[in-house]
């Protein structure tokens, strides 16, 4: 194991039947949540391991890079169950944030983007519920597309939530998160996405993002007919955090809360926290979420009317957290960033991360949300900014 570089198990894997070779060459670091028969799944957490049998199948997805020509070389580490958007592992270690040592990786895809940002695979696959594509991505400076949700199969890998669950990847460049998306995504009727708007979210450490915004504009604007702003209230970010929350809480008990009550597993003090929680929630809770969840997405769609409208948004509220940062501290983050995070998540909208911003030295990005369907089209869009790089 290399886990200071994400790499939980090498591994040594390419396909007999090669239908195509668009990814030939390509090497790919796995999620250890995608199961690969005959190679055991830990889902990040040593219990887990001890009491599931070793996976007769392998994922669909990771079929689909193979026989693409694509090489497996490691199974990846990932935050227990991918309850975390940190990408610390109690367990097996904490991988190195390539660009920024001093601070977290992010997670829960955490080994797949540190392996893509070492420089030991070309292709991280991963996933993400609540933003374990898109912050992983932010933090070490990678392309990153967390697709529109039920485009890409999640069979035969340990899910989380799914309602929110989606198949991502992370790239060093565009072209080949592109050509990764060639593979992965189905045929999507190219849209012609020429009206953004800018989410101007009010978060405290987000007081520059009009400026960056502006910048961003500067060369990027005239690809657009018309652009218009919106200032993404506070109390709509805390709203959708919340309910993101409480929708992927219930879904994760509902999933994981018979073997967590019978296997009684060993897990970090955060996440067995957040799990105590999940047991906590109440119907009731669960219903009014539900009627949030309608309304959010109602008024995402008022803000992107039509089809043909994007958002451009800040990824998260800026570079990663300090591995110094305190418990409490992070628990604080977290809400922020799922605010941000969960706009797309309720809505079961694509988000297409851009590694194209910097904050206090670090890797920062922003985001294109479109319509459901419209992943291949934003990435084309991404292919005519400037500053994009493409291979």
């Amino acid at each position: 194991m290399n886990i200071q570089q994400g790499v939980l198990q090498e591994l040594n894997l390419s396909s007999v039947d090669t239908t195509d070779a668009r990814l030939c060459g390509l090497r790919v670091g796995v999620k250890d949540l995608f199961d690969i028969a005959g190679i055991p799944t830990s889902a990040g957490n040593p219990d887990w391991l001890a009491t599931h049998a070793v996976p007769e199948h392998t994922a669909p997805a990771v079929l689909q890079l193979m026989h693409a020509g694509a090489h497996i070389v490691a199974k990846t580490l990932t935050d227990e169950l991918a309850y975390s958007l940190n990408g610390i592992n109690t367990h097996y270690g904490t991988p190195i944030n390539a660009a920024s040592p001093e601070r977290l990786p992010g997670g829960s895809s955490s080994g797949s983007a540190a392996m893509v940002a070492h420089g030991l695979a070309d292709i991280g696959l991963g996933t993400d519920t609540g933003g374990s594509i898109r912050v992983p991505s932010s933090y070490n400076g990678l392309f990153g597309l967390r697709p529109t949700h039920g485009v890409i199969s999640v069979e035969h890998m340990v899910g989380l939530a799914p309602s929110f669950d989606t198949v991502g990847w992370m790239t060093r460049d565009l072209g080949t998160l592109a050509d990764v998306a060639d593979v992965l995504l189905p045929e999507q009727q190219p849209i012609e996405l020429k009206n953004l708007c800018i989410l101007k979210p009010q978060i405290d450490c987000l007081e520059d993002w009009d400026l960056r915004a502006s910048a961003w504009l500067a060369t990027n604007g005239p690809l657009f007919e018309s652009i218009h702003e919106v200032v993404v209230p506070r109390s709509l970010l805390q709203l959708a955090s919340q309910t993101f929350r409480i929708l992927q809480g219930a879904e994760i008990w509902h999933t994981h809360g018979a073997w967590v009550s019978e296997a009684r597993p060993r897990f970090a003090a955060d996440i067995r926290e957040r799990m105590n929680w999940c047991q906590s929630i109440t119907s009731v809770q669960i219903e009014q979420a539900a009627r949030d969840r309608i309304e959010i997405t109602q008024i995402l769609s008022h803000w992107l009317d039509g089809e043909h409208t994007l958002a451009i948004l800040p990824t998260t509220p800026g570079a990663a957290p300090l591995l110094t940062e305190s418990a409490e501290c992070l628990a604080d983050y977290r809400v922020a960033l799922m605010g941000l995070t969960a706009l797309a998540g309720l809505s079961s909208r694509p988000q297409l991360h851009l590694p194209v911003l910097s904050d206090h030295g670090a890797p920062w990005g922003l985001s294109l949300i479109g319509h459901r369907n419209t992943d291949r089209s934003l990435i084309g869009l991404a292919h005519k900014f400037k500053g994009m790089v493409h291979d």
